[in-house]
């Protein structure tokens, strides 16, 4: 009997996932399709791989 419950708890669960839809902000995505930052931070691609040139940096020869 165990076993049914489980299973119904968990058709439950993702049925309620499947259907479930959150609240669009509309203004957000009007932003992001114009390609507007907004408040979002903007980082270099400098900054990222910077780490990276050093620490593979000829080893073997």
């Amino acid at each position: 009997m165990g076993r049914g419950r489980q299973k119904a708890k968990q058709t439950k669960v993702a049925r309620e996932l499947k259907y479930w839809s959150p609240q669009t902000d509309l203004e957000r995505l009007q932003q992001e399709l114009r390609g507007e930052r907004g408040q979002s931070v903007s980082v270099d691609a400098e900054d990222d791989e910077s780490g990276y040139e050093d620490r593979w940096a000829d080893e073997s020869t």
